[in-house]
């Protein structure tokens, strides 16, 4: 074999080592973009065998440091730190409808089972569904596990229609004209036999969106915008 069939080899070597360790687990249009930057930069590396080791590296450094660029993925197969499955609990206070499931597993959300959130997160007004904000989970998520609770969420309010939205303003100043639950990114939650106030702190500690806390109402606002807080 002479220098430029090991060179040519070389390169389908590196090329499916990209591709095999983010396609077989990732399955994300931004990953295989990435992917395929990574190999057209190794390939230029290669054309002197002292360099093997450099591409390695390189190689290694890249795919081990990606991340997803869209919000609808905070943990991904690349971290050996994020769980392999996340597990929530909702009661819907105004249709009385409960839920536990699995919404992500082995480095993807499961689509059934947003499908059955968007449904449970309902504008209870009008009965429209709109889809949640995997990110919004995320955060509940990790509030579940800051505050050391098995408890179901309670949800006074999760997705509200612009309709829904605009009459609740007219007896209300405490809506927002443009508020993030038109958007299926926010939610207003209690938990049963805990002080609201300790769920407010938790979620404001974990500097992740927006933190209302409504005392009078007994609930606590989350959202996946800016980081703010406020008392309603």
């Amino acid at each position: 074999m002479n220098e430029r069939d090991i060179i040519s080899s070389r390169r389908k070597f590196l090329k499916n080592i990209a591709y095999g360790s983010l396609l077989m687990g990732a399955g994300i249009g931004v990953a295989n973009a990435r992917v395929k930057h990574i190999a057209s930069h190794t390939v230029l590396t290669l054309h002197s065998s002292s360099h093997k080791t450099r591409v390695h590296d390189m190689l290694h450094q890249h795919v081990s440091s990606y991340r997803p660029s869209s919000h609808l993925n905070n943990y991904n197969i690349f971290d050996r730190n994020s769980p392999s499955h996340k597990v929530l609990a909702f009661h819907n206070t105004h249709t009385g409808d409960q839920l536990k499931l699995t919404y992500f597993e082995q480095g993807r959300y499961i689509k059934d089972a947003l499908h059955e959130i968007n449904h449970l997160f309902r504008d209870y007004h009008d009965g429209s569904v709109h889809p949640i904000d995997p990110a919004l989970l995320d955060q509940l998520y990790d509030l579940k596990h800051t505050l050391e609770v098995r408890k179901p969420f309670h949800i006074v309010s999760g997705y509200r229609s612009p309709a829904t939205n605009a009459d609740l303003r007219k007896h209300s100043d405490g809506v927002a004209k443009n508020s993030l639950h038109m958007q299926g990114r926010a939610i207003d939650i209690r938990i049963e036999g805990l002080d609201t106030r300790r769920i407010r702190n938790a979620a404001m500690a974990m500097q992740r969106g927006g933190v209302g806390y409504y005392a009078k109402s007994d609930f606590v606002h989350l959202d996946t915008g800016s980081v703010r807080t406020w008392t309603g």
